[in-house]
């Protein structure tokens, strides 16, 4: 049976795993951005920014979550689903350290060195290692932002909102089309760290949100917090087999959706001798992985053909030759068809064999 890895919100790894039990170590790289603010605001004096300091705000959005120390419970919320979890991270000599428990149901800790992490599965006495992602709250971004503006409307607003007893400044991020979400962002005034996000359908409906519930910064962040509070001296440790891969070299045409970019292709070994190709896209701010294995029908069921969806996530399967596709990302449904759909698999043709020797065409040669 697969593990399940951490998306950008740990609670959203397990809910997406339901509908995509297919796609196996998928979890750890579904991706998003998420929500913001809607209390009462009072006024500031400064005037909305202009769209390239927007940009840079989210940047340093990005470098406050990395470089900061800070401690706190943040709740998520998805539909009537809510989940808390308590986050320390401290940044020391050898860079930076984390700490991630998830407070209901399951118990789960994610123990993070720079760019290893562990993620820590009691009831299983488990240990699963992988790679970090960039956009985990309260980090925000999958990549560069400079191109952000090509695709969203960007803006903070005048007024300020207080989230978890702190002043924040309001950022507001609309899609110019309709491949895409949008987002409302609160950053600290004096920090810039990220307090809370919401995830806006096109009817500007609010389908996810992440929230520092309470926050400590700085010097008041104790680093002894760092420490598990399992000991995994004999537990199972679990590393996904990965490689490198090139897609289009084995025939696949995936059709990236306009502003999304093939950010990571690799190969992932299931076990069993089963191998599933994974293909990551982003557009700087929002993600969408591709799962490419062979087609079983006696697990078909497992993954039903066509859309489903759970808040921002949605996961779209298919069947394309000899092989099940299985897309998942924090996007509208008609992006996922769209890509799912145009998606072929077009095998190189075998070489030709030589001529029998003896043969008039060998024979001119």
């Amino acid at each position: 049976m697969a593990l399940v890895l951490p998306s950008r919100w740990p609670v959203l790894g397990r809910a997406a795993t339901l509908q995509a039990h297919r796609a196996g170590w998928f979890a750890a790289t579904l991706l998003t951005a998420f929500l913001a603010a809607h209390e009462p605001a009072r006024a500031a004096d400064a005037a909305p920014a202009a769209t390239d300091d927007v940009v840079q705000l989210l940047t340093r959005i990005q470098q406050a979550a990395r470089k900061q120390d800070y401690a706190g419970v943040f709740m998520y919320q998805q539909g009537e689903t809510i989940q808390s979890s308590r986050l320390v991270h401290v940044v020391d000599g050898t860079g930076e350290r984390e700490r991630l428990e998830i407070l209901d149901g399951q118990p789960r800790e994610y123990l993070r060195h720079n760019e290893d992490v562990q993620c820590l599965i009691p009831e299983r006495k488990t240990v699963l290692l992988e790679r970090r992602r960039g956009d985990r709250f309260p980090g925000l971004l999958l990549g560069d932002a400079a191109n952000l503006s090509d695709y969203y409307k960007i803006r903070a607003e005048s007024a300020l909102h207080r989230v978890a007893g702190r002043e924040c400044r309001l950022i507001t991020i609309e899609p110019l089309d309709k491949l895409r979400y949008g987002y409302r962002l609160c950053a600290d005034v004096e920090t810039n760290l990220l307090l809370k996000a919401q995830t806006l359908n096109a009817a500007r409906g609010v389908v996810e949100q992440v929230s520092f519930t309470s926050l400590r910064l700085g010097p008041e962040v104790d680093p002894q917090l760092l420490t598990s509070r399992w000991s995994t001296r004999d537990w199972k440790v679990l590393e996904p087999t990965m490689k490198p891969v090139d897609l289009a070299a084995q025939g696949w045409r995936i059709p990236a959706p306009q502003g999304f970019k093939a950010v990571m292709q690799v190969a992932r070994s299931m076990g069993k001798g089963v191998t599933v190709n994974q293909m990551v896209l982003s557009d700087g701010l929002a993600a969408i992985s591709v799962f490419i294995e062979p087609y079983d029908s006696q697990r078909g069921h497992r993954s039903p053909h066509g859309a489903a969806q759970r808040g921002a996530i949605t996961v779209y399967g298919t069947r394309i030759a000899d092989f099940w596709l299985t897309a998942v990302g924090e996007v509208p449904v008609a992006t996922l068809e769209q890509l799912a759909q145009s998606t072929e698999y077009v095998p190189a043709a075998p070489a030709a064999e030589p001529p029998a020797a003896g043969s008039p065409a060998a024979e001119s040669k």
